[in-house]
């Protein structure tokens, strides 16, 4: 009887997961703030404060990601370094392909959406982030 609960709510909580759709893609454009980052040991880090945030452009799942840091008159300033990113789908899963002249990496798109993106890289850190929302001194 416990085997034929836990295959319940294992089944009940696989299908509670947020799945990622390929119209959904387009909200990965913009910038985004990492809120918290889940470690492989399932501890967690909140970042209450960040100094630089992440800008995606993507069109026809090619672009790129960017390190910006947000200024107070509302401009970005930047290193000019771009990564090159490119959206891949595994067997109905999405992930960001990123290649810079250093290397290659891949990251499991977890969930999208207008305001939360989660991220999982191989080592199993999983990268909360939200929308970014400017601030303004006036």
């Amino acid at each position: 009887m416990k085997k034929i609960g836990l295959l319940f709510i294992s089944i009940v909580l696989i299908s509670c997961q947020s799945d990622v759709k390929k119209e959904d893609l387009t909200k990965l454009n913009g910038y985004w703030e990492i809120k918290q980052v889940k470690l492989a040991d399932s501890e967690k880090k909140d970042y209450k404060v960040n100094e630089t945030i992440d800008f995606f452009e993507l069109k026809d799942n090619i672009g790129y990601r960017q390190k910006v840091m947000p200024q107070f008159d509302g401009t970005y300033r930047t290193n000019g370094i771009k990564e090159n990113i490119k959206i891949i789908e595994k067997e109905k899963t999405f992930f960001i392909e990123y290649k810079t002249s250093y290397g290659k990496w891949q990251e499991e798109i977890l969930e999208i959406a207008d305001s939360t993106l989660v991220l999982k890289n191989k080592a199993n850190l999983e990268y909360t982030y939200k929308k970014y929302k400017p601030f303004s001194l006036k």
